[in-house]
């Protein structure tokens, strides 16, 4: 007020009180934020009260309550919501910024000193370290402090929390950290036998939440310290049965391929891939004959792949061009796909990693490549390893189409085992 303003105390009081009866008094209904509030209560907490009482004896409908600069503690900020609700007793809000990584703390404490009007943003999206996330608060409002915060169906509306926070995400831009809490892709995401094996007989051992209250999923993840009850959970995704034997071969699998240098926790597409194998199910929609790539400079660099593929037994042929090698092999396996499998029209590469394995052989070590794919909101990844990163990246691009045409065509999934035989999908 001092030194931005410029005012003096009471000029800055008789502002609020001219603004909220002027607004009043042409029908409009008032929600007064009180900017840098707490931070002017611990310079002055009489006149800091005093802009409340003004604001509300005016005639504002709520006052809000702002953490503006992010610089208060829980601790502070529930004595000072007490003494404001205590002493004006007026309809209170909350608006917290995470500069020092509170702002959903302090959000629920002002809640648990009686605010009921609670300002954020999904995603936490805001200037400087983002506003209290609301993908947060929310659940923790309605699951855990029983509060009614989603009007009509609230049951269902709060189902959609992930999808939301998912859209807004790529509308805005900006990524959703896999690790992000209710909706990130692995917040509920397992790792490790034991500790799965414990999770699948009792969930709220690691699970706080049942995750689709909030539209999200169970991960869990495959690696070489997964045991037999997380594959069986994942088999049980895909419609599959495995018995101990099909188990302990697909775990053996996953072991060796391990030790290749295959990282499988996130390539949920290739674990599934292996399961089918495991139980005797090839996905042969299509191989691969030839391939060829080439990178040229034209005054702008370019790529270009030539793919033949064998579907069977006919030979289709396509050229694909791109900024790069990878870019140019995907347009040609995805054309030449297209031509015989219509259904992947809306299947796109999302997400290209490489990662080199032993640094220590230079140019000439092995790769990890991660590939992403996304057909509407259903997302799978598969993964890749060779010394080449072109072979690499051309199994993992394979391999992700071959699962969504099995996915697509209910094609060794939910009915892979047959007459106690092997099913050849080809």
């Amino acid at each position: 007020m001092r030194e931005v303003l410029r005012c003096t105390d009471e000029e800055n009081l008789d502002m609020i009180t001219d603004t909220i009866e002027y607004l009043r008094s042409h029908g409009i209904e008032v929600i007064f934020d009180a900017e840098h509030f707490y931070d002017g209560f611990k310079d002055s907490p009489s006149y800091a009260l005093s802009v409340v009482r003004s604001a509300y004896d005016a005639g504002a409908r709520v006052v809000v309550l702002c953490d503006t600069n992010g610089g208060t503690l829980p601790s502070e900020l529930s004595v000072i919501t007490r003494r404001v609700r205590e002493e004006i007793g007026c309809p209170l809000g909350i608006h917290t910024h995470n500069d020092s990584g509170v702002a959903v703390a302090n959000t629920l404490a002002a809640v648990e000193e009686g605010a009921r009007h609670v300002q954020g943003t999904i995603n936490g999206l805001g200037e400087r370290c983002g506003n209290a996330d609301l993908c947060q608060v929310i659940p923790n409002l309605a699951l855990k402090m029983g509060f009614k915060v989603l009007g009509g169906d609230g049951v269902e509306r709060l189902r959609r929390l992930t999808q939301t926070a998912r859209l807004v995400a790529e509308l805005s831009n900006r990524e959703l950290s896999p690790y992000h809490p209710f909706v990130g892709r692995h917040a509920f995401a397992h790792k490790g036998g034991v500790h799965i094996d414990a999770m699948l007989k009792h969930p709220r051992t690691y699970e706080h939440i049942d995750p689709a209250l909030v539209g999200n999923e169970r991960i869990i993840s495959i690696s070489e310290l997964s045991g037999r009850s997380a594959l069986q959970y994942q088999a049980q995704k895909l419609g599959l049965s495995l018995d101990k034997n099909e188990l302990t071969r697909a775990l053996e699998e996953i072991k060796k391929l391990e030790l290749l240098g295959y990282n499988l926790e996130p390539a949920d597409a290739t674990v599934s891939l292996i399961l089918l194998n495991s139980i005797g199910v090839r996905l042969d929609f299509f191989k691969i004959r030839t391939w060829w790539v080439e990178v040229f400079d034209i005054g702008r660099q370019m790529a270009k792949a030539i793919v033949s593929l064998d579907v069977n037994g006919e030979a289709i042929t396509e050229i694909g061009e791109g900024v790069g090698p990878v870019h140019a092999l995907d347009e040609a396996i995805r054309k030449a796909l297209l031509r015989k499998f219509p259904e992947l029209k809306d299947t796109h590469l999302v997400n290209y990693k490489v990662a080199v394995i032993d640094s220590g052989d230079g140019t000439a070590a092995a790769v990890r490549v991660f590939v992403e794919f996304m057909s509407g909101a259903k997302r799978w990844a598969t993964t890749a390893v060779s010394r080449n990163i072109l072979e690499a990246s051309l199994k993992a691009i394979t391999d992700g189409y071959t699962y969504n045409l099995a996915v697509i065509r209910k094609l060794g999934i939910a009915s892979a085992k047959i007459d106690g035989g092997q099913h050849n999908n080809g």
